[in-house]
């Protein structure tokens, strides 16, 4: 851990090459080069698909688009895993042909967009619900209710997250595996600072906000920088929403997902405590950093925490962290009454409506494998880093006291507002509000009753 002396740092910290979006891993030049490659090769193929060709009589073609959500083994380039994963369906499927193409966060959200408006997009996409539901609510996806059965719903039993999952009345999205977003502290700084004390680290290691600030005040004296407020970009912001709600029991959202609300009591202190932080050096203001450079930050040892964490982060970022010489500790966020209101992560698929039945029931059969194949699909959900939704899978971890305590924190699920219409734009007014406030531009409440007042009127707009 690297103590600082002056936040003079920040500038320097700023300056530096970082990359990474919603917490994903940096890709280094020889996976962005295979990248380059698959890149290639799934333009050929929408090419292909565009002029209708086929490759064998008999033969249904389709594409899958996978950002790097599995992890890869040891050194191996994005996409090596997701193509064992291919290779194992084409041997029992042999009627069937999957071409892969790997893309990342930063820039794969703009790219599945401008591919829809051209009629080039893929069959099969492994994403969250967040932008799939949004896909559904503009008619580009194929339903997938079929899929989900009775049996398959009792076995998730999970209401909040297979409501994650609709649009309206019907199933766009097919989950695979959950967990909850969290926060991560450096033992080493901690130590060292002598806040050990401020933290829990018995059961769901729950805490509270006036711990967390104690901790903070703590680190700052022993010349250690806190995290940052990250709010360059979209990347990452569940974490730091959540951690706005958390501090004195806001809401992004009311219960029912149909208003926005974070410009309550609650909202407007988390506000103004975070700016007071910022001010006293506690946080760093991160308006030159997205989620996941934050998390770069703190795993290369430069920031004592980062307020966006899961057991996916862990896995991706668990060599980097050793190297460095840091122990990471996962916790809740801290809240006023000590009991947290968690954002959760669910991976799963969607198939878009390409105008081919064929090849619509060829991807459904291929998500069937990849999630309920007997060997592959517990396989594929360790894979994630992240749990099962469906029950019946047990334990996947078994022993691993680091991924029982991650799935200890599914009791305090909060209601899943991603779905709700306009949710792509609101998060356009997210981060230019957070910066506004820590910039001093605007005051805490002001800013927050603009952004409501935005967010609101963008599911007025979605409808």
């Amino acid at each position: 851990m690297k103590k600082i002396v002056s936040l003079g740092l920040a500038a320097a910290m700023a300056a530096s090459v970082l990359t990474g979006c919603g917490g994903g891993s940096a890709q280094t030049a020889d996976t962005k080069a295979d990248a380059k490659t698959e890149e290639a090769k799934g333009s050929e193929a929408a090419s292909d698909k565009a002029e209708g060709t086929a490759t064998a009589e008999g033969m249904t073609e389709i594409t899958w688009w996978a950002f790097p959500t599995f992890t890869q083994d040891g050194d191996n380039p994005a996409g090596t895993y997701e193509q064992e994963i291919i290779d194992a369906f084409e041997a029992k499927n042999p009627d069937i042909k999957v071409k892969l193409e790997t893309i990342d966060f930063t820039s794969g959200p703009e790219k599945i967009t401008a591919a829809i408006e051209a009629g080039t997009v893929c069959d099969v996409l492994f994403d969250a619900p967040g932008r799939i539901i949004s896909y559904a609510q503009n008619g580009k996806l194929v339903a997938l209710d079929d899929m989900f059965t009775e049996e398959f719903v009792k076995d998730v039993d999970n209401e909040a997250l297979i409501n994650s999952c609709k649009s309206g009345d019907s199933y766009y999205m097919y989950p695979i595996s959950s967990a909850a977003f969290c926060m991560a502290v450096s033992k080493n700084a901690l130590e060292e600072a002598g806040a050990m004390d401020c933290i829990n680290l018995e059961g769901d290691r729950t805490w509270t906000t006036e711990q967390f600030e104690e901790m903070m005040k703590k680190l700052s004296e022993a010349g250690f920088m806190g995290g940052t407020v990250y709010c360059s970009g979209q990347g990452g912001d569940q974490g730091i929403r959540a951690f706005v709600t958390n501090l004195y029991d806001s809401s992004v959202t009311d219960p029912e997902i149909t208003t926005y609300t974070l410009n309550d009591e609650g909202g407007v202190k988390a506000m103004t405590k975070i700016k007071e932080w910022v001010d006293n050096g506690y946080m760093l203001n991160g308006s030159a950093y997205n989620g996941g450079e934050d998390v770069d930050q703190f795993v290369a040892g430069n920031t004592a925490f980062t307020t966006l964490w899961s057991p996916g982060l862990a896995s991706q970022r668990a060599e980097t962290l050793k190297e460095n010489g840091i122990e990471a500790i996962a916790l809740p966020f801290p809240s006023e009454d000590g009991t947290p209101a968690l954002e959760y992560l669910v991976n799963g698929f969607c198939v878009f409506d390409n105008g081919d039945e064929a090849r619509a029931e060829a991807s459904k059969k291929f998500i069937d494998f990849i999630c309920n194949d007997e060997e592959w699909g517990p396989k594929n959900v360790v894979k994630t880093s992240v749990f099962p939704v469906r029950q019946s899978m047990g334990d996947l971890y078994e022993g691993n006291e680091d991924m029982s305590f991650y799935a200890s924190l599914t009791k305090y699920y909060s209601p899943y507002y991603n779905t709700i219409p306009g949710f792509a734009e609101m998060r356009t007014y997210w981060f230019p509000m957070l910066q506004a406030v820590i910039n001093g531009d605007s005051e805490p409440k002001a800013a927050l009753d603009d952004f409501v007042a935005k967010a609101n009127q963008s599911i007025v707009n979605a409808q």
